[in-house]
């Protein structure tokens, strides 16, 4: 769980990097919940919070957040429901429907398919660590409300994420789905280092249980297919995982 020398880590990290985006933060357990909306303020975000489900669809459809990040165990209700009763009342963020990002301890898979299938746009399980819990919702926030543009561009490369394109320096890049989906999430964090936990996390949604020198393996068939011009983009950061970037100066 986060300590208050986290949050103040988290927060020299992060704050010049908020958009002001409003978040809902829906806990029961009051000091998780105050370590949370310090945290996300001080990382530049305007939070409100709620310690039920019923104070989380009160909060929510009177003024509606550009993302909820919710318990799914509450003391009224369960987060799952509180997903279906956002839903059913069509609650909009202003791009559509209302993200969600769980944050939970309950692991298990089947909740994590049950919250996934409901729509949430996220999950993630606690113990945490602050500094990827904003870089996951501002990942959350770029997919979903328009704040980036259809097009990611990196240097020479760009990924239309529509068309489902990939040129490097205009010349087009084929690629297998799974690769695809490898190289958006770089883009979508480029300047960023992703472990190899958060790519499996996110690229082979969840349900990879094999060895993570997956993760490897399909980062050298990138390489092979959109790196073979400098400068080279994707780079290891050795322990840690890999980023995509501009080399530096």
């Amino acid at each position: 769980m986060p300590t208050l020398s986290a949050v103040d880590r988290a927060g020299a990290a992060m704050t010049s990097r908020g958009g002001g985006e409003r978040l809902l933060v829906v806990e029961d357990d009051a000091t998780v919940r105050e370590l949370l909306a310090a945290a996300l303020r001080f990382a530049g975000f305007t939070v409100a919070s709620a310690a039920t489900g019923a104070e989380a669809l009160a909060a929510g459809t009177t003024e509606p957040p550009d993302l909820v990040l919710l318990d799914v165990m509450l003391p009224d209700v369960d987060g799952f429901e509180v997903v279906r009763r956002l839903r059913e009342l069509r609650v909009d963020g202003g791009h559509g429907p209302v993200p969600v990002l769980f944050l939970t301890a309950r692991d298990g898979q089947t909740d994590k398919v049950t919250g996934l299938t409901l729509g949430a746009d996220d999950y993630v399980t606690k113990p945490f660590d602050l500094e990827e819990l904003v870089v996951r919702i501002r990942a959350v926030l770029r997919r979903t409300n328009g704040h980036r543009s259809d097009v990611l561009t990196v240097g020479t490369l760009a990924l239309d994420t529509d068309g489902h394109q990939v040129t490097r320096a205009g010349r087009p890049v084929r690629l297998s789905p799974t690769e695809f989906r490898l190289l958006r999430h770089l883009m979508e964090n480029a300047g960023r280092v992703v472990t190899k936990a958060q790519v499996l996390d996110r690229v082979w949604h969840y349900d990879f249980n094999g060895d993570a020198s997956i993760v490897d393996t399909y980062i050298s068939y990138l390489r092979r297919k959109v790196d073979t011009e400098e400068p080279r983009l994707i780079q290891t950061v050795h322990g840690v995982g890999y980023v995509l970037r501009e080399p530096r100066r």
